[in-house]
């Protein structure tokens, strides 16, 4: 019998009302483990004993607050192979990613353990005389947090340890399709030096627990990474409580190369952009803007190294690419290589279902040649191991093919030229933008986040998470006196 996991709701482990599989997608006779679903009453004793709970975890000492965090960091860290394993075998990403991912997620921890103790206000004088001015940062209560299948394990940490960090209390609402990752992680916090109820694992469906969650006037703020479309129906869902948000959603990420670019690097970053991960990353570059100077050159090595990559299960030595998460993922991926084809574009590699010696959800890397910019396969995020090359003349249609979008979270240039770079650097209108580096992969002690569809609200990461899990209180004192 497989074995089944609770939800963590004000401090105890509870059984749901129902129970979903976990397999794994690289061997679905592989069952991980049962989940279960959280109830409405579930939930709503979770927000109850979060709002109880809140008070006592911002009164602790910083000290206090600052050891919790870092004992988690460094727990993650510490059993990042394990977890890392837990993690791809779940998701399908290569192991060396899994175990990357949990290692990350416990430097999240361990940074804001650091800012526990940064946590600095303001002081002023009054334009009026004899009353100084004190301004500081306050939790905003509870944090509800809805995190995506893809990073199951960062993501929903880079939201987690900051809204601890800031004295707030939190509900987890981890993606259906990984919940054995955000088992593992809350398994870690439930043993901490915290309230009973502070920190809460509520497992279930968006359209559900999620919905529920959202539209609940005991949460302080919402923070989600996901779709655009269900990011756009929370914000309307939390504008009825003047709810605070912070979103990150889809993207359509551009690495521009240009004809001064060092060929091989070039091929590299945009293997690893388009293809890390199984294309199935927010960061991923899935237009490759490329000059025609070099256009003939680049094609032809870029469609040999992804012919080449090692598609194949998460655990095994050598696998660069495992299968996508879901058969249902896989289907909307191939349904986007006839799309893809319908529209005109050349299929030269790949995009298609493979089998190997496990039953999984197995597809290789495909690369379109011959598109344009207002294809639907370079307007739409497609989360898949796709990417599509787009011919142009010079750097400014470069430029102008890379903004053309509805999104806007990263972009790339490779070029020798630092004119060429520092334009644009200026000038691509993206949240995050690399240089002769790959679109994907970002530092945790720094601002994340984009434009337009992007993302909505204050940024995540580094010290521009205070802005989103923090209010501001500004005091006026007059001490009188003194004599």
């Amino acid at each position: 019998m497989a074995k089944t996991y609770l939800n963590y709701i004000a401090g105890d482990w509870v059984a749901g009302d129902a129970e979903i599989e976990n397999r794994n997608p690289s061997d679905i006779s592989d069952l991980i483990g049962l989940y279960a679903q959280a109830s409405p009453d579930q939930l709503e004793r979770a927000l109850d004993a979060a709002r109880a709970a809140q008070g006592e975890w911002a009164a602790y000492g910083i000290e206090r607050k600052q050891a919790v965090l870092m004992s988690i960091g460094n727990e993650m860290m510490a059993r990042a192979e394990e977890l890392g394993r837990l993690l791809s075998r779940e998701e399908g990403k290569p192991l060396a990613e899994g175990k990357g991912e949990v290692f990350r997620a416990g430097q999240f921890f361990t940074y804001y353990a650091a800012e526990c103790l940064r946590q600095l206000g303001e002081n002023a004088d009054s334009v009026r005389p004899g009353v100084e001015v004190d301004v500081r940062r306050e939790p905003i209560g509870t944090v509800a947090v809805i995190s995506p299948w893809n990073f199951p394990t960062a993501t929903a940490s880079w939201k987690i340890a900051p809204a601890l960090c800031y004295g707030n209390a939190v509900i987890w609402k981890p993606a259906n399709m990984t919940p054995a990752s955000a088992y593992a992680l809350t398994e870690i916090i439930s043993r901490q030096d915290i309230p009973k109820g502070l920190f809460n694992l509520v497992m279930g469906a968006g359209g559900s627990i999620g919905q529920r969650l959202v539209e609940s006037p005991k949460v302080n703020a919402i923070s989600f990474t996901g779709s655009v479309p269900v990011g756009k129906g929370i914000a309307s869902a939390a504008i009825q409580n003047l709810t605070k948000v912070q979103m990150e959603m889809g993207s359509k990420n551009a690495l521009a190369v240009m004809e001064d670019a060092d060929l091989d690097l070039a091929v590299t970053l945009a293997l690893g952009g388009a293809f890390g991960g199984t294309g199935q990353k927010c960061t991923a570059s899935s237009r490759l803007v490329v000059h025609a100077g070099i256009h003939d050159a680049f094609v032809e090595k870029l469609v040999a190294g992804a012919e080449a990559m090692t598609v194949g299960h998460a655990l095994d030595a050598g696998t660069q690419i495992g299968p996508v998460v879901s058969e249902t993922q896989l289907n909307e991926n191939l349904a986007y290589v006839d799309l893809g084809k319908s529209e005109g574009a050349e299929l030269a590699c790949g995009g298609t279902r493979v089998s190997r010696e496990t039953e999984g959800y197995y597809m290789t890397p495909g690369v379109f040649l011959d598109t344009t910019n207002a294809m639907r396969i370079n307007r739409e995020e497609m989360f898949a191991p796709l990417t599509s090359v787009i011919r142009v003349d010079g750097y400014e249609e470069a430029l102008a093919v890379v903004n053309d979008t509805n999104f806007g979270l990263t972009s790339g240039i490779v070029t020798q030229s630092l004119a060429r770079a520092t334009h644009f650097r200026r000038n691509a209108r993206t949240g995050v933008v690399t240089v002769n580096l790959p679109t994907a992969g970002t530092d945790y002690h720094v601002p994340f986040g984009g434009r337009g569809d992007s993302s909505y609200g204050p940024r995540e990461q580094g010290r521009a998470a205070a802005e989103f899990y923090t209010t501001v209180k500004t005091a006026y004192i007059s001490a009188g006196v003194a004599k």
